[in-house]
Formats: structure tokens, sequence, C-alpha cells
């Protein structure tokens, strides 16, 4: 389970009139110093260098979105962070969603922030109308997908309406279905998902975070523990064009 936290880098402003004196305008520069120095926080927290989104146009401002995530677990190193630091003075209101968001409201209180709570499944669906409608190149498909040697991602080169389904991988899954007035209901959905990878790879192989799971993964052959379509049929799967090779 992982924290996230957005940042918004505001390009060629020399002044912020939303900052009203001398020790206020200090404060930002050194949060801002701190926060986009660097990509690595403490002993787990990373900012995602590969996934920020620049020239980005929020309420009439340009500037570049940064991506900040650590495990759920060290919520409380990341208060005493910024206490330390001093992230919090010139903040009032912090829009959070997810369960971290209802966990963590106390905790957040000694901080002097107001906690806005959004509902997880409507910033997900607005996160993604938003990214559909700025950044095109953010959003791919799989040709091929059955074919391990042809398949390969492709970007989507034509505008994505609703309807549509979302499959949002977290924790655990939801499958949404998005209507044409970017209405939505959960169809379906299930309990396992990332969070029982993790939980199951950290039993298995003694690992700690996501990332060295991953890296693990990386390393093995998964045709030695998935069911493959070789291994029902004792080959390919001709009527359905599926190669022996294929995760059943």
């Amino acid at each position: 389970l992982d924290g996230k936290i957005t940042i918004f880098q505001q390009m060629n402003h020399p002044t912020d009139e939303r900052v009203n004196s001398v020790p206020e305008a200090e404060t930002t520069r050194k949060i801002r110093h701190y926060l986009l120095s660097k990509t690595a926080y403490g002993d787990s927290g990373v900012r995602d260098v590969n996934l920020q989104l620049e020239d980005q146009k929020i309420n009439g401002r340009t500037g570049t979105l940064h991506f900040i995530r650590f495990p759920t677990s060290s919520m409380p190193g990341f208060i005493a962070l910024t206490k330390s630091k001093g992230l919090a003075p010139n903040s009032s209101t912090v829009c959070a969603t997810g369960g971290g968001a209802h966990k963590y409201d106390s905790a957040c209180q000694s901080l002097s922030l107001k906690f806005k709570k959004m509902d997880e499944l409507h910033t997900l669906i607005s996160g993604i109308q938003y990214i559909l409608k700025q950044n095109s190149l953010e959003a791919f498909y799989y040709t091929d997908p059955l074919n391990n040697e042809t398949c390969k991602s492709e970007f989507l080169t034509s505008r994505v309406d609703p309807p549509y389904l979302v499959v949002n991988v977290g924790s655990g899954v939801s499958i949404l279905a998005v209507a044409e007035d970017h209405s939505f209901r959960r169809v379906s959905g299930t309990s396992l998902g990332g969070g029982t990878f993790h939980g199951l790879c950290c039993l298995l192989t003694g690992c700690e975070t996501f990332e060295q799971a991953l890296e693990l993964a990386s390393l093995g052959e998964n045709n030695k523990v998935d069911k493959l379509v070789g291994d029902i049929y004792g080959g390919d799967y001709a009527p359905f064009n599926l190669k022996a090779s294929t995760f059943w």
C-alpha cells in the first residue's frame, strides 16, 4: 500500500501573488527546493520522474505535476518529516482520497492542515478524463496481446470518449463502467490485487517493498508457476489461435 502526493510546480513566476510576506515566500522557496532537488526522501519516499507531467495548465497557471510515493506504513514518518522540514505552514487544505484520508485524518491534525476528503472512485474517473484530454501520449493499448513475440504497445492517436470500462488494480481490483455522461458504476471486482501480490511476495521471499518484489519477478520464469495453455491442451489451442505458452 502506497501513499501518494501530487505537487504542482508553477513555471515562470517571479512572484506568487498568493504569498503575502517575505517569510512565506522564503518558506515556499525552501519547500520547492527540498521536494524538487532530489528524487528520494528518507528510506522509502520516491519521486517518479518518469511519471511527471509537464506544461500542464491548472487554474490559469502553467507548470509541472510531480508525483511522490511512499509506503502507507511510513505515514507517521512522513508526518514527522513534514514537521521537521517545515513543509506545512503555508498550506491550509490538503485534498486526500483513499482509505488513508480517513485513517490518518486525526494524525494530520497536528500539522494544522484541513483534510478535504474526496471519493476515491470519483477522483479516479476524473483523473483518467484529465489524462485523456491533456496528455494523449499517456494512454496506450497492446496490439496482438496474446502473442508474446509480436505483442507491443501503441499510443492512442484518437480521442477516447465514454462509454468504456475501467479496471483499477490497486490493493484490490474494481471494474467500473463509465457512461457517456461520465457517470459510472462498479460492475465487478475482487479483493485479490496488488496487496495480495505484495503480501505473498513478502512471506515467500522475504522482500520488504513492492519494488523489490517486482525486481525478483523480473528475474524469474513465469512458465514454471503459471498455468499455460500447453499445460491444459498439451500444445497450441488452434480454434482460438492460442499458443501453448499463453497464460491461461
